[in-house]
């Protein structure tokens, strides 16, 4: 069986960048040290890694672009969802109902780190990214 010769996968491109976030509950908000990451070999997503006191960081998957959809207007189903905060800031909503943290970032720094990952892997040429050879090589056993 011919096999189309795969292109080679562009070198992985990685960004960090430390943020504060606060977790808001019913009294008061608690600042979060966080850092927000990106790694082209999963184009799609962000990492929110929250620095909790003596642990190990909790991290959470976020879509790129519904990071910039939800700075607009509510985003998102099940346990991530999005939202514009008063006063130019950023909800994120992250967890089952029932057991949902709320984290509000600045929007402007949040969408910063966006744009500098669509420099890194721009819009539509993300499968160019992906190495697919390890699905592939499960799906033929």
């Amino acid at each position: 069986m011919y096999e189309h010769p795969a292109a080679p996968l562009p070198a992985p491109r990685v960004l960090t960048q430390p943020m504060a976030m606060e977790l808001l509950t019913a009294d008061l908000a608690v600042r979060v040290d966080t850092t927000v990451g990106y790694d082209s070999r999963d184009p799609h997503a962000l990492s929110v890694a929250f620095h909790l006191l003596g642990e190990e960081p909790v991290v959470w998957r976020v879509d790129r672009e519904m990071v910039l959809t939800g700075s607009l207007r509510p985003t998102g189903d099940g346990e991530v969802q999005l939202c514009p905060a008063p006063g130019g800031g950023l909800l994120l909503s992250l967890g089952p109902a029932g057991g949902r943290a709320v984290v509000r970032c600045e929007q402007e720094a949040l969408a910063r780190v966006v744009r500098e990952t669509f420099v890194l892997v721009p819009q539509g040429t993300e499968e160019r990214h992906l190495d697919w050879g390890p699905l592939l090589a499960s799906l033929r056993t």
